[in-house]
């Protein structure tokens, strides 16, 4: 009963109080109970991270709702609780964002990615899948009267709805493989093909969710949002949510014998792609989101190589890291006004000691110099890719050095003297509670690290070597070296800028053929098959008319 009652209140709370706040709308107050709330999600996701409870109900006949904290959503929920934590105190730092509409709609969220994470059973996979896709759109599209925000949070939607449909064929094909309870753990001993429809279902959805290639197009639109929802969403809870789910589904990706292979050389295809988007953007937020997209694939290459415990770590270090540079370009976009590294951002870090100080750490993290987690972490998913194929491992460490490059360019940039007059939109000043919140994230990313080299229990399986971890470090050293030559010269317009017009590509390949297929099958309908029972009531009037008459 106390197992049940503490994950009821670790999905509930939050939950329930955003649902409350989302309705009532106050005008004052919300900013201190969106925090409040958050606070005691940190606190119950801790707890349940030491005693591991577990509980299933029924939901319908023969299918249990189950919750459960293992070793892999115990550090997940408690990394959720945290980034939410930080995200909603950043936010506060905006007059906009202090609104019982916007903590809503994030405490409804994390509810649903703290369900998503403990959830053992695919309807309840299914239920809360859903709803962080409806809280997305919402949070994307925040500014009601900014179509492009809007216009982006419905991409977002449509494009990971319909990966979503995945799920549904992979609950379909559960139930059709005698898996009655439909419980995560049983997909691999589903009957015959029936396992190949169900994984492929569930690497579909979390390719999606995950923004993975070809899909990655609609994080760049989401970044459309407040700076906040990106530090939650797109580091620590949506991304990660479709590689987490690729990680606890592991042992059914590998049983396919297919699934495996093809998810590490689409988690490493992004990773280098993404990588390299990246490395061009002016624009920080951009810069960032192409960043996620490719550092969830090295989590999504852990899934395809089984190596779970070197997948988690990379995904603590970059929802630590990523949580922070997202919290930081929003508070500089507040004071400044701008998200161009090459404009209004340069010099950032002068102007904002303490906050730049905190970005330094980020960006030297994302780089993956020694001893940050990122470093560790990205070195022990490229261990063991052997097994699949060097090319994996050689792909690997050229996306790394290009993360090195990435990073080390924003970095030089918003530490090298403004070239005019500093201007901005908002204050000069910001709030205390912001700038010790990145300071507490940054000494997150660096601890991220720290730990992954000291006891044997916590260093991830397969270890890397020493002379990988040496080769990484080097060449991450360098990759920031070279971005200090290169990083005044401003991006030309390209296809790399423009995210290789994926997003253009879904349209014309798939989007504008479904619409006109759409519109051939709706003419159709109108005026053939809709006319068979109009012209059947009208026959059968006329009959029962004879009937009538001469009956």
């Amino acid at each position: 009963m106390h197992g049940a009652l503490l994950l009821a209140l670790l999905v509930g709370l939050p939950t329930v109080t955003g649902a409350v706040l989302l309705i009532a709308r106050p005008t004052r107050g919300a900013t201190a109970a969106g925090v409040a709330t958050a606070a005691l999600t940190l606190a119950i996701a801790v707890a349940a991270a030491v005693t591991r409870p577990a509980s299933e109900v029924a939901l319908l006949a023969g299918v249990r709702a189950g919750f459960a904290v293992d070793g892999l959503s115990a550090v997940l929920l408690v990394l959720v609780a945290a980034v939410l934590l930080a995200a909603l105190v950043v936010a506060a730092a905006e007059p906009e964002l202090r609104t019982g509409r916007f903590h809503g709609l994030m405490l409804i969220f994390a509810g649903a990615m703290l369900a998503t994470v403990t959830a053992t059973t695919l309807p309840v996979l299914l239920m809360a899948w859903e709803v962080m896709g409806a809280m997305s759109w919402a949070l994307i599209g925040y500014w009601l009267d900014d179509r492009a925000g809007t216009r982006a949070g419905t991409v977002a939607f449509l494009t990971t709805r319909a990966a979503d449909l995945g799920l549904y064929v992979a609950a379909g094909a559960v139930l059709a493989g005698g898996a009655g309870t439909m419980a995560l753990a049983e997909l691999p001993g589903l009957d015959g093909g029936w396992l190949h429809v169900a994984v492929a279902g569930v690497v579909l959805a979390a390719l999606g969710k995950s923004a993975q290639l070809p899909f990655s197009f609609w994080l760049s639109g989401a970044m459309q949002g407040p700076s906040p929802t990106s530090a939650l969403l797109h580091s620590a809870t949506m991304v990660a949510a479709g590689g987490y789910l690729l990680l606890r589904t592991a042992p059914a990706l590998e049983a396919t014998g297919w699934a495996a292979p093809l998810v590490a050389w689409v988690g490493v295809a992004t990773a280098l792609v993404l990588g390299l988007v990246a490395a061009v953007q002016d624009d920080l937020k951009q810069l960032l989101a192409a960043s996620t997209c490719s550092q969830i694939g090295f989590i999504v290459l852990a899934a395809g190589t089984a190596a779970t415990q070197a997948g988690a770590l990379q995904t603590v270090a970059h929802a630590a890291v990523k949580s922070l540079l997202f919290l930081v370009a929003g508070l500089w976009l507040a004071t400044l006004g701008s998200r161009s590294l090459t404009g209004g951002l340069r010099g950032a870090a002068r102007r904002h000691r303490v906050v730049g100080a905190a970005f330094t750490v980020g960006a030297l993290a994302l780089a993956g110099l020694p001893p940050f987690g990122l470093w560790v972490g990205k070195d022990a998913v490229l261990a063991a890719t052997p097994s699949i194929s060097p090319v994996l491992y050689v792909a690997g460490l050229v996306a790394g050095w290009t993360a090195a490059f990435y990073a080390g360019r924003a970095l030089w940039l918003v530490w090298r003297p403004a070239a005019g007059p500093v201007t901005g939109t908002g204050p000069t000043r910001l709030p205390r509670p912001a700038v010790a919140t990145t300071v507490v994230l940054a000494i997150a990313a660096a601890a991220a690290g720290l730990l992954a080299l000291g006891p044997a229990p916590l260093r991830p399986q397969p270890a890397p070597q020493g002379w990988e971890l040496a080769v990484s470090a080097v060449l991450a050293a360098i990759g920031v070296l070279v971005a200090r030559r290169y990083a005044e010269r401003a991006p030309a317009p390209g296809l790399l800028v423009r995210w290789i017009e994926l997003e253009e590509l879904a349209q014309r390949g798939l989007a504008r053929p479904v619409l006109v297929l759409a519109g051939a099958l709706a003419r159709i309908d109108d005026h053939g098959l809709a006319r068979v029972p109009a012209g059947a009531a009208r026959a059968t009037a006329r009959l029962a008319t004879l009937v009538t008459a001469h009956g």
